[in-house]
């Protein structure tokens, strides 16, 4: 089995945020691989991975960081691989490490989800897998009508509760 996903953090830190993208990958039964980089304390080690990930049979790359946040955008000047940032909260509520990762200069785009949105990372990255893979799409659109689906249970279950001054 070959990685096509991998999802790269600043710190073992950040493992319980950017698990979830991993959950995600999981379920969609797509091979991923996960690491530790940092873009300021490991960048040769940041420059051979982003050198090397296209090489390797990676086609997207979900990095995510907190604080300073540069490792999504080092890591997008360095290939062609479509990056997935996911700023982490680790100070200031997260909005330095969201602002860090949605900030790039013009011609180093990485695609950012919310503060701790790995899961919407993973999701984004089977998305891009999906647009060359006729099963994965299928899975996908399941997965996607299975939330609507939870959301009409959802309403017919607030449907039952009563209040005196509920009209529905």
């Amino acid at each position: 089995m070959k990685a096509k996903v991998s999802i790269i953090m600043g710190s073992t830190s950040d493992l319980p945020v950017m698990e979830k993208a991993a959950k995600i990958l999981d379920e969609f039964k797509i091979p991923f691989e996960i690491n530790a980089l940092s873009a300021h304390r490991t960048p040769e080690e940041v420059e051979k991975f982003a050198k090397s990930a296209k090489d390797r049979g990676i086609e997207v790359i979900i990095a995510g960081a907190g604080m300073a946040a540069h490792l999504p955008g080092v890591i997008a000047s360095m290939t062609s691989l479509p990056i997935i940032g996911v700023p982490i909260n680790a100070t200031l509520d997260g909005m330095d490490a969201l602002l860090a990762i949605v900030q790039m200069p013009p011609g180093i785009p990485v695609a950012t989800v919310g503060i701790n949105g790995a899961q919407n990372a993973g999701i984004l990255a089977t998305q891009i897998l999906a647009t060359g893979d006729e099963n994965l799409k299928k899975v996908l659109i399941d997965y996607k009508e299975n939330l609507k689906s939870k959301i009409v249970k959802a309403n017919e279950e607030l449907a039952k509760i009563k209040y005196q001054y509920k009209t529905n």
